[in-house]
């Protein structure tokens, strides 16, 4: 018998917002989606890791960045589901969305220290954009989750 979506469980999962000097934030275009949709660094809670560490991981294994400071930890979990069409391809079909804690980190490295080019590469390209734009890239199904978050940065922020 098959799984409905309603019957799949959220992933835990974390999300990095890292702001450069200038406050713009960094964004990477993934391999596995054609067309141009970016997001920020963002992955799976391991079994009896706590968000922080799962965070400070995530950043290093997507972008190779070491070199940051925390701002803070951002308010509440935020969901996201996934469509249809994704349900049973993405994490091995075992999850229905996820459900994140998001951090904001500032990187004080210099711009040569991130890397996309990682042991198990999820990104092509990354750049730097304004807070304001972060909506303007996402894939759809995310665009509530960056919506919320351009919200609570620019509460921080500003």
């Amino acid at each position: 018998m098959k799984k409905t979506n309603v019957n799949l469980p959220l992933r835990s999962g974390v999300g990095i917002i890292v702001l450069n000097e200038n406050n713009k934030v960094l964004v990477a275009k993934r391999i596995d989606n054609q067309k141009n949709y970016w997001q920020m660094p963002q992955g799976g809670v391991d079994k009896n890791e706590d968000y922080l560490t799962a965070a400070y991981r995530e950043l290093e294994e997507e972008t190779s960045i070491k070199s940051v400071t925390l701002i803070k930890e951002l308010d509440g979990l935020i969901t996201y589901e996934l469509p249809k069409n994704l349900l049973g391809i993405i994490w091995k079909g075992r999850y229905r969305g996820q459900e994140q804690k998001w951090f904001l980190m500032r990187f004080i490295g210099k711009n040569n220290e991130i890397n996309i080019n990682t042991e198990n590469p999820e990104f092509c390209e990354w750049k730097w954009i304004d807070l304001e734009n972060i909506t303007d890239l996402v894939v759809d199904f995310k665009l509530q989750v960056y919506e919320k978050i351009k919200k609570k940065v620019k509460k921080i922020i500003n």
